[in-house]
């Protein structure tokens, strides 16, 4: 395996007496898209706001390129490296996808209210490597639509575009998929490789199981906060305790 990027060792996060990630350990590689997956309250979201920084862990460490990080906010994750997409999309719908783009590249000159921000981020430069980045996901032709007037396909991408504007080496993806039709899931399969392949190390979490596993070169499956199974896809496709926890539910092949 590549080099460790990012190391979670023995990590719990409690909520009192819940107990939502219990002794987590694993790995990312450089270079590497790792599937995070279990059901429905497996602890995969906890996970990744520990790693995000927004939940400091209860016990255990983060070890982000050989750094430890328990206790960095989020934006000071942002700003070692660690971009991150959320489940539930929240871009500025009063702004265009090229605007939300540059809030993200501006992120270090922010003074004050959002709008003078923006009008001293609009620097060719900035514009420019905006619109780069709104081409790498696939936007460039609706860079001055606002994005309260897209889909949710193109929000999901939007989102992306926003993580990457932060120029990370680790991306985390929170249900990049979800609402998504076939054709709008084979371009945000083509996308994830892409950035992999750009050099950006990929942690996701995904319920669409065939998904998950096309994407992942590895996968971590949780269940109740605690690590069940890990492996190559084709390994935990197929391990008795995944299947009755977890591939077995509902008959599916989809997290409940």
């Amino acid at each position: 395996m590549p080099s460790a990027l990012l190391c979670v060792k023995n990590l719990s996060v409690h909520f009192g007496g819940l107990k939502a990630v219990d002794d987590v350990s694993f790995e990312l590689g450089a270079g590497e898209i790792l599937g995070l997956l279990g059901p429905n309250g497996a602890g995969k979201t906890t996970c990744f706001n520990a790693i995000s920084g927004v939940y400091p862990p209860t016990s255990g460490e983060i070890l982000y390129d050989g750094r430890r990080a328990n206790g960095t906010p989020p934006h000071g994750m942002a700003k070692l490296g660690v971009g991150r997409t959320f489940q539930i999309v929240h871009p500025f719908v009063g702004l265009s996808a090229r605007e939300n783009v540059i809030v993200a590249l501006g992120g270090d000159h922010y003074r004050g209210a959002l709008w003078r921000s923006l009008a001293s981020w609009k620097k060719r430069s900035i514009a420019d490597e905006a619109d780069e980045i709104l081409r790498t996901v696939g936007l460039l032709d609706m860079a001055d639509r606002r994005v309260g007037q897209m889909p949710i396909g193109n929000l999901r991408r939007v989102e992306i575009a926003r993580a990457l504007a932060l120029r990370p080496r680790l991306l985390l993806l929170d249900e990049s998929f979800s609402g998504l039709h076939h054709s709008e899931i084979l371009h945000i399969e083509g996308l994830v490789r892409h950035i992999r392949d750009t050099g950006v190390s990929v942690l996701l979490i995904e319920h669409n199981m065939k998904v998950a596993m096309a994407l992942s070169d590895r996968v971590v499956v949780l269940d109740h906060g605690r690590k069940l199974a890990e492996g190559l896809p084709s390994e935990v496709s197929s391990n008795p305790a995944v299947i009755e926890a977890y591939l077995g539910r509902g008959g599916s092949g989809n997290a409940a």
